[in-house]
């Protein structure tokens, strides 16, 4: 039944087409056509009319194509413009035919396919050519950027330090940074260039360096880099220092021969200078072992004289050594030249003290009550500058270090009185300190002030003895007043201890160190049983040496003793720098009983004769050179009998042996 009215359906629509194309068609002489010629007639004008290749090539209007057409082309156009798309289509539907549909359907896909083909080669133009307008803005971004950052640092380095470069001026800005240390130094190269290039300048790292005690001689174009310098020589300090802690270093004995007994031992820099019974004098450059300036000659008043007078007191500086004789008789020798004397007087007494300025070129004497000073003048000529007399005699005697050209200044001692001696003053000596009952024990100065021990005159705890007294040069008032020993002070340095540290030796067995700005005691060792001799201290160790012949090395602050020397005769001089020690055994008894200081074999008086070691602990004394003169020694050698016999096993150089690795 539904098929029936299917069929009914399609028939009836059939008729209404027919019907209505019959009553628009309009009437025309080339006869009627069929239904299948109209039908692709239409499709074939549709086409052309929709292709958009036509349209755009040859630009012809839909009333054109229909007159190209004729009568029945025009008549199927119009009947075609006049239905919908879908009528025709169906039509041909109703027809059975369906290959225009395929026809359409690979049409439509061949555009589409154009049209997407047209529309990427548009886009993929547009995007290369946005590429390429991208490229030049983004390069010139990028640069932009770069200057942008350069600018924001530049500006972030003037908000750090926002007066150095425009309204400070370097020199001003360096003169701040000055009082920084290496830290603080070290931090502030770390914000910015302007800084780093302030906290590396080289006068900065300069003057840390001379004032740390490294290169005191040098000026600020010897080294190209003075950060570099100061870190090698604390590094080398370093070492040194390790070598002090553990006696790792070389010794060495300064010895003549025909000297026979030592008489009196004096040290600067590298320089020693020995007196000896024989009225010899010998000079030791520690640095030259071989220098011609170690043979002196004495003048020739006490070289004539029969026997020769003995050295009583010998002194040396960087530029001049002095000797004094028994007989009076003063000579003074240039280190660099050696040989003869280039000054020479003589006191009607013997002279007791003898004193040299330890960086100038002034010597003082005293010779009972009488005090001489002789100095150079600007021509190198040495004269009597002024003499005096007390009423005492003179007991100690120190030139003050550091005068430059003003003048010698002298600091004596005489009893119970302190007395400074200026030859410009013209008036004579003016007295310093005195306190009757209570006499000085030991003296010494420095640039600004002079200190001195006083011995107690009874058992009482309150009359002001066996104290150490200090006073100011300048106002020459008192300063500090330590201490307060049973015994009495015997050696006493402040020329070479640190700022406001004193070091001082007693009777006690003691050696104590005082802060002079604190009034109090930093360091109190016990060291010797016969007393204390000499002593010398530095920021951190001492050195002491004791009337049983005992050196000690001690650290300062622990209180602790590194090590120990041992000679038979007492030390009378202890003299170190950074790296090198020098001590001198003195004997106390110039002619030994028992033997005659005239005979030929000097070898058997060797123990009598006292001894000067020389200590090195610098880096490069590390070597096979520098053994112990103990284990130096061999069969052949003249001196390695009696007493001063070497150890010649098992470390004896025998021909062809190879030395232990």
């Amino acid at each position: 039944m539904a098929e029936d009215e299917l069929a009914a359906f399609r028939e009836r629509w059939k008729e209404e087409l027919t019907s209505d194309r019959d009553e628009l068609r309009p009437v025309q002489p080339g006869g009627h056509r069929d239904l299948k010629n109209s039908y692709f007639e239409n499709l074939e004008n549709l086409n052309e009319s929709r292709s958009p290749s036509k349209e755009a090539g040859d630009g012809c209007t839909e009333g054109e194509a229909r007159v190209e057409g004729g009568g029945g082309r025009a008549s199927a156009g119009s009947d075609s413009e006049d239905q919908p798309q879908y009528v025709s289509i169906a039509r041909s539907l109703l027809d059975g035919r369906t290959s225009p549909l395929l026809d359409r359907i690979q049409e439509e896909r061949s555009r589409r396919k154009r049209q997407y083909q047209s529309m990427t080669g548009v886009c993929s133009a547009s995007l290369q050519q946005q590429r390429l307008q991208q490229q030049q803005p983004k390069r010139k971004v990028k640069k932009d950027e770069e200057l942008l950052d350069q600018l924001i640092q530049d500006l972030n380095e003037v908000n750090d330090i926002p007066f150095f470069d425009i309204e400070l001026p370097y020199e001003l800005a360096l003169k701040i940074f000055q009082y920084l240390g290496r830290a603080e130094l070290g931090r502030c190269a770390q914000v910015s260039r302007a800084w780093r290039a302030l906290a590396e300048d080289g006068v900065l790292w300069f003057r840390m360096c001379t004032a740390e005690g490294h290169h005191r001689e040098a000026s600020v174009s010897d080294s190209p880099c003075w950060k570099s310098t100061l870190r090698d020589c604390r590094s080398s300090a370093r070492t040194v220092r390790s070598n002090w802690k553990n006696r790792v270093g070389s010794i060495s004995q300064l010895q003549f021969e025909l000297g026979k007994v030592l008489c009196d031992v004096s040290c600067s820099d590298h320089f020693v200078l020995a007196g000896y019974t024989s009225g010899d004098v010998r000079l030791w450059d520690t640095l030259h072992w071989d220098s011609p300036a170690s043979f002196l000659k004495i003048n020739g008043l006490s070289a004539n004289s029969a026997p020769r007078p003995h050295v009583s007191h010998v002194q040396v500086n960087s530029t001049v050594a002095a000797a004094a004789y028994e007989d009076g008789c003063v000579d003074l020798w240039s280190t660099e030249t050696g040989g003869q004397p280039i000054h020479h007087y003589q006191s009607p007494e013997p002279v007791q003290v003898l004193a040299l300025s330890p960086d100038g070129a002034a010597l003082g004497s005293a010779a009972g009550a009488d005090v001489r000073l002789v100095g150079a003048d600007d021509r190198g000529y040495w004269r009597e500058l002024c003499r005096a007399r007390l009423p005492k005699s003179v007991e100690s005697l120190v030139l003050v270090p550091g005068r430059g050209q003003q003048g010698p200044l002298a600091a004596l001692s005489a009893g119970e009185d302190v007395h400074l001696l200026d030859p410009r003053w013209g008036g004579g000596p003016r007295t310093l300190h005195s306190v009757y009952g209570h006499p000085v024990t030991c003296l010494d100065a420095s640039d600004s002030q002079v200190a001195f021990g006083v011995k107690r005159s009874g058992w009482a705890m309150h009359d002001g003895g066996n104290k150490i007294h200090v006073c100011s040069l300048e106002t020459g008032k008192a300063v500090a007043c330590v201490g307060d020993s049973l015994g009495d002070f015997t050696c006493i340095d402040l020329r070479d201890s640190p700022p406001h540290l004193l070091v001082c030796g007693n009777k006690d067995r003691r050696v104590t160190v005082f802060d002079l700005r604190a009034g109090s005691s930093v360091a109190s060792l016990y060291a010797h049983h016969l007393g204390v001799t000499a002593v010398q201290a530095d920021d951190w160790k001492v050195v002491s040496g004791g009337g049983e012949g005992l050196v000690c090395v001690w650290e300062m602050r622990m209180g602790a003793k590194l090590w120990e020397m041992h000679n038979r005769h007492p030390v009378r001089r202890v003299r170190f720098n950074t790296s090198t020690l020098v001590t001198a055994n003195v004997p106390d008894d110039k002619s030994p009983r028992g033997a005659c200081i005239t005979d030929d074999d000097l070898t058997a008086h060797r123990r009598h004769r006292g001894v000067i070691c020389h200590y090195d602990f610098s880096e490069d004394a590390l070597s096979q050179d520098h053994i112990l003169p103990i284990c130096r020694s061999d069969y052949i050698e003249s001196s390695g009998y009696n007493y001063n016999i070497g150890l010649a096993v098992p470390y004896d150089r025998l021909p062809g042996s190879r030395p232990a690795l």
